[in-house]
């Protein structure tokens, strides 16, 4: 059963390790620009740029799966 799902399974995992690892990095550089008093502008900055990344790995994620689905990938 293992080996049928082993493709699924892969796939979950690195998703997974991706929003780890997105969450891992919003929360140091929230701890970073805390300590360094940071305007609030600069937040909101760096804030969308974190976004804006995390949006593309969507993006390609639903990319991905609308092309496997019609037979393209």
């Amino acid at each position: 059963m293992l080996a049928e799902y082993f493709v699924v399974i892969e796939t979950v995992g690195l998703n997974l390790f991706f929003a780890f690892i997105f969450i891992f990095i919003g929360l140091s550089i929230n701890d970073v620009m805390k300590k360094n008093d940071v305007p609030k502008m600069g937040r909101y900055v760096v804030y969308l740029v974190l976004f804006l990344g995390c949006a593309g790995f969507i993006a390609k994620g639903i990319i991905q799966l609308v092309w496997e689905s019609q037979g393209v990938g």
